[in-house]
């Protein structure tokens, strides 16, 4: 315990941002997040990243970039109604080449703003191996369930308070290139920041990472508040029971619900548990989004949650666009019985094949009723076709 306390300080000492910092720039008030939310599109979309990459650093590097493809699968979003794609950044990519890591961002949002898209941008995420590295990927592991992803910043800088400086120059320098870019959405600061990572990385894990990255998530914050971007800033909370008691929540989760301009959330259970998310999230007064969930064998499908949320005027971004080399379309336990023999009974995550074929057409059907009707209509379509004495109890209230 003496080790962590000693860790905090000094990381709070190193990283040198002080309070006044988060003064300077105010989080924005719940007027000012409501109305900012009215002027958006429905959002809805998916967490993207190229069928043919496996990971962040695959996506990013200049060897590896591929507009081409993005263009094609931005396309197929765009003809599904979609308005927005969650789309993960990585701070080494910074460090390797800042310059042409924001290029290459620039000509992402160019992309996307061809198709009437803006991305949710996600600056570090907690999930996976902890241990990211430049250059050429390996292949995805047979039959497991997003092999290949990174954490960022990784073990070997969350471990050394000494390099938390080049994170706060990472979240300056792309937060205040693109700060008033009006083809970005908003930016996720943390994805699932308190993730201890999954898979079968325990062992290389920081002892304490908990408390690192409940010291730092302020801090990132207030190094992306200080560049006054004109988009909101978020960090979505995804496990405890209950949200809507803050003192009973952990400190990183705190820290979510008190400085996210808006709400967002993940959730990959059945309807009637993302509604009680909803509820519990509504007393913030904020927007909310829900900026992961869809796993169809875990009870979260886009025919039972997407038209609750679209009623409920929930920003709605499922995991995974086009199967690819993230191979998400195996479920999360892949990683204890990897699915070399055959494949899963039902995708678990992903909408498109690689051809750009829905994996089911009810699905694209659903996205196209909804995303073409008015703010919070759900149309007949977009529900399950039951005969006429059974409608009735289709009605989403």
């Amino acid at each position: 315990m003496k080790r962590v306390w000693w860790a905090g300080c000094l990381a709070m000492a190193v990283i040198g941002v002080s309070t006044s910092h988060a003064a300077d720039a105010q989080r924005w008030s719940a007027v000012q997040a409501q109305a900012w939310y009215a002027k958006q599109p429905w959002p809805v979309g998916s967490n993207y990243i190229p069928s043919d990459a496996i990971n962040q650093l695959e996506m990013w590097q200049a060897s590896s970039f591929d507009p081409a493809r993005i263009d094609q699968e931005l396309g197929w979003a765009q003809g599904l109604g979609m308005t927005t794609m969650r789309v993960f950044l990585h701070n080494l990519l910074w460090d390797q080449d800042r310059d042409g890591f924001k290029k290459r961002i620039d000509t992402f949002l160019s992309i996307a703003a061809k198709h009437h898209i803006k991305p949710i941008f996600v600056l570090f995420d907690s999930c996976w191996d902890p241990d990211p590295a430049l250059g050429p990927q390996h292949p995805p592991i047979p039959g497991v369930h997003n092999s290949g992803w990174v954490q960022a910043p990784g073990t070997k800088i969350l471990d050394d308070p000494s390099r938390y400086p080049q994170l706060e120059a990472y979240v300056k320098d792309i937060v205040g290139s693109f700060a008033h870019d009006d083809r970005v959405l908003a930016w996720d600061v943390w994805n699932e920041p308190d993730n201890d990572g999954g898979g079968n990385y325990a062992a290389e894990e920081p002892k304490d990472k908990f408390q690192r990255v409940a010291h730092l998530l302020p801090e990132v914050f207030a190094w992306a508040r200080s560049q006054h971007p004109s988009q909101p800033l978020t960090s979505g909370v995804w496990h405890d029971p209950d949200w809507s008691n803050l003192h009973a929540l952990n400190a990183v989760e705190r820290t979510q619900l008190t400085e996210s301009d808006i709400i967002t959330f993940h959730n990959y259970d059945f309807p009637e548990a993302f509604l009680k998310r909803v509820q519990q999230l509504r007393g913030y007064g904020r927007p909310v989004i829900c900026t992961e969930y869809m796993a169809r064998s875990a009870g979260s499908t886009i025919d039972g949650v997407l038209p609750l949320g679209k009623k409920l005027d929930v920003g709605m971004v499922n995991w995974g666009f086009v199967s690819g080399k993230t191979q998400t379309i195996f479920p999360w336990d892949s990683w204890q019985r990897p699915y070399t023999l055959q494949p899963p009974v039902i995708w678990f995550h992903d909408l498109l094949r690689q051809d750009g074929t829905p994996y089911r057409q009810r699905e694209a059907d659903i996205f196209k009723a909804l995303t073409s009707a008015p703010r919070g209509v759900v149309p007949a379509s977009a529900l399950l076709p039951l005969t006429d004495d059974t409608h009735a109890m289709n009605t989403v209230h």
